[in-house]
């Protein structure tokens, strides 16, 4: 991604070189004063002549050939004195004065396409409008208007789809990594603490102990893998709700050469809405991001472009976080699978949608859609599936408005209310209800209802077996 210009044209160079351009001007207009007004006196001459001799042509041709000569070598003098000028300006590069020159002229209809503080990006002029999006995570104070926003993202994106790649945006917490602070680590976790890999070569380890903040980071199994697969396919962002020092820590375990987010590495700070994330600061178009996060209410205006992703609960903390009272798997000496853990299944899903979108698609390229293709690959996981619930809803709730009913719809299956012989399966939390016993005797699927959230997570039909549902004590 590239601007008009890197820096503002400074003040005082401009003036400097309105100087210099005022001194030529004056030197200029002198000079042709005084040949237009030779040549008016050669004229005069030459109308009150008409009758003269042969001699007197001889002897104005050869004053023309002096005045010839004059002229040269005053244009050389003049060359000659405008190049030690620049000189003392410290510069001898004709293509600078011309790019300044440009730029005074410029000034006065120059739209403004962005500002760093409160200075145009292109003509130097104070820019008091605060129109636009600030892009502070790209360059400290940068900020770009809605039309320049606009031209960047068309231009990176008829060359990111040049080269058949789309954006993605990754979430770290619980989606990329867990992070806890050192004194929220339980005693069942101090082992840790003598496990924690060396800072010198991040590379090569998953557990950092970040002494200087005071904190423990698990990269989550298969990350490293996944984000250089993934950065084949894509662009890719880091966005987090934490704060900026925080972000750019995590990005140097993530991606310690700067081979994937080449400084795209967004926090909370740079949001223009508190508590939300936006794709307002993503110099991306909306139609080819795609979004990693296990958070969904974190991006309220951007669900159609979000992949919710199943929470990483490494450390004791994270699971308190959200209220689960389970063992993390740091204290069960345990980690997610690389083969078959959230990542790698998700690749398989960014490979899926990827290959759709390039290769399958038979609309105009710049027209297509990944919000259209997510839901498409969505839609083929829980296809054929003829669902019907169980004292899953509260009494008297409007089922179909219900998240699980919702979430199934997504994944391409057909809830219903009543049992008919076209049912695949019963979503039940109790074996003894009058419909879960209808599943059993019918050779029904019987399961629980995290086998919809599970497919919702993992973008793939999950084994029913692996999802039983138990008879409540109370029956």
């Amino acid at each position: 991604m590239s601007f008009a210009t890197d820096s503002p044209v400074h003040s005082s160079s401009s003036d400097d070189f309105a100087a210099l351009i005022d001194a030529e001007l004056e030197v200029g207009s002198s000079g042709s004063s005084s040949d237009e007004h030779d040549n008016e006196e050669e004229e005069v001459d030459v109308d009150n002549d008409d009758d003269g001799n042969e001699e007197n042509k001889e002897f104005e041709e050869e004053d023309d050939v002096d005045d010839e000569l004059n002229g040269h070598r005053n244009k050389k003098c003049k060359t000659e004195k405008l190049e030690d000028q620049v000189e003392l300006q410290g510069s001898t590069s004709l293509g600078l004065i011309e790019e300044k020159l440009e730029v005074s002229l410029k000034k006065d209809i120059c739209t403004h396409p962005g500002s760093f503080g409160q200075m145009c990006i292109i003509c130097g002029q104070r820019v008091d409008e605060e129109s636009g999006v600030t892009f502070g995570y790209i360059h400290k104070g940068l900020r770009l208007g809605n039309d320049e926003i606009v031209r960047l993202r068309s231009t990176d994106m008829k060359n990111l789809l040049h080269h058949k790649k789309l954006y993605l945006v990754l979430d770290l917490d619980h989606t990329l990594l867990n992070s806890t602070l050192l004194n929220h680590l339980t005693s069942e976790e101090e082992y840790l603490k003598a496990q924690s890999d060396s800072l010198q070569d991040v590379s090569k380890g998953s557990l950092f102990m970040l002494g200087f903040m005071h904190m423990m980071t698990k990269l989550r199994p298969f990350v490293r893998t996944f984000l250089k697969e993934a950065s084949e396919m894509f662009e890719m962002y880091i966005y987090t709700m934490g704060d900026r020092p925080y972000a750019l820590e995590m990005a140097k375990l993530l991606d310690p050469k700067q081979e994937y987010f080449s400084g795209r590495v967004i926090s909370r700070d740079d949001g223009t809405q508190k508590h939300q994330k936006g794709l307002d600061v993503v110099l991306g178009q909306e139609s080819a991001v795609v979004i990693l996060d296990d958070t969904e209410n974190a991006w309220t205006k951007h669900k159609d472009n979000l992949i919710l992703m199943d929470r990483y609960h490494f450390f004791a903390s994270s699971c308190h976080q959200f209220g689960f009272n389970c063992k993390s798997l740091s204290q069960l000496k345990n980690d997610e699978s690389e083969p078959d853990g959230a990542l790698a299944s998700v690749l398989k899903v960014l490979r899926q949608v990827h290959h759709i979108f390039f290769d399958e698609l038979d609309s105009d390229l710049a027209s297509r859609d990944v919000r259209q293709v997510l839901k498409t690959v969505r839609k083929e996981v829980l296809k054929d599936c003829k669902i019907i619930f169980s004292r899953v809803f509260p009494t008297k709730f409007q089922a179909e408005n219900h998240l699980l009913w919702k979430m199934a719809e997504q994944l391409g299956a057909t809830c219903l209310t009543e049992t008919d012989s076209s049912v695949t399966h019963v979503v039940s939390t109790d074996a003894g209800t009058e419909k879960s016993r209808w599943a059993v005797k019918e050779n029904k699927f019987l399961v629980h209802p995290r086998w919809i959230e599970a497919a919702n997570f993992l973008w793939q039909k999950q084994p029913e077996e692996n999802f039983p549902v138990s008879q409540t004590k109370n029956q």
